[in-house]
């Protein structure tokens, strides 16, 4: 007698469910794993954007008063928006200094030295000689513009160099500058003197001008969200980025 039997409807349902979860706990980790790795890139895009900014930034402002040529001050250094020669000679390469602004001016730009690169022609007559950033808040968020031509005048405005607001189409930018955030309200730039005292900023004045000629070291400071959220906290991520330069030509 053959007592072999099939499987019973039962037995049927059960594995076919037993199936689908495991299917389904597969398709959700792969997904989880998908997302993470998708998180992980952005993150490091994030930083590389952040940290490139800051050493570009850092570099040009620690370039500030170069004047190879030894050209006298009342007729070398520029008037921020390039209308002319500077009414403020003694700033030298610091033409602007606000807690979230700076114009800095340098002769780069001219004649190859006997170590192959450019020595400077005693004139402010190239781009990248006189460089502005400046912080465009919109509070709490913001972005960082970088103008090599004449503080600001281009039209239209100089670009984002980095971060946007949270209006801009996701997937435009990989962070927002937040330095306005209440909660973190940090000046983009700060200023000392050769001593390590910091001058003090006025909100809407910059420091006081009769300082400009003596700042030896200035601070810069990024705040920034990501535009990727964090999967663990459901949070965008926040990274503060900090250097110091000092102002060796200055």
């Amino acid at each position: 007698m053959n007592n072999n039997r099939g499987f019973t409807l039962i037995e049927i349902v059960v594995a076919a469910a037993v199936s689908l979860i495991l299917v389904l706990s597969i398709g959700a980790a792969i997904e989880s794993a998908l997302k993470s790795s998708g998180g992980v890139e952005r993150k490091v895009t994030a930083i590389q954007d952040v940290r490139t900014a800051v050493e570009l930034m850092a570099m040009e402002i620690r370039m500030a008063s170069y004047n190879p040529t030894f050209a006298p001050n009342n007729s070398l250094w520029m008037q921020p928006n390039c209308s002319g020669l500077s009414t403020n000679p003694t700033w030298k390469g610091i033409q602007a200094a606000t807690a979230n602004s700076i114009t800095v001016e340098m002769d780069i730009a001219g004649a190859i030295g006997t170590d192959g690169k450019p020595d400077g022609d005693g004139t402010l007559s190239q781009s990248n000689e006189i460089i502005s950033y400046n912080y465009i808040s919109t509070p709490p968020e913001g972005y960082i513009t970088r103008d090599a031509n004449c503080g600001g005048l281009l039209n239209p405005p100089p670009p984002a160099f980095l971060g946007d607001l949270s209006a801009s189409t996701l997937g435009t930018r990989t962070v927002i500058v937040i330095n306005s955030q209440p909660n973190i309200n940090l000046p983009i730039f700060r200023y000392f003197d050769g001593q390590g005292t910091e001058w003090p900023i006025d909100t809407n004045k910059g420091i006081n001008t009769n300082q400009i000629p003596n700042i030896r070291m200035i601070e810069i400071t990024l705040a920034v969200q990501t535009e990727e959220i964090n999967p663990d906290t459901r949070q965008p991520r926040i990274m503060i980025y900090s250097t110091r330069e000092i102002l060796r030509n200055h």
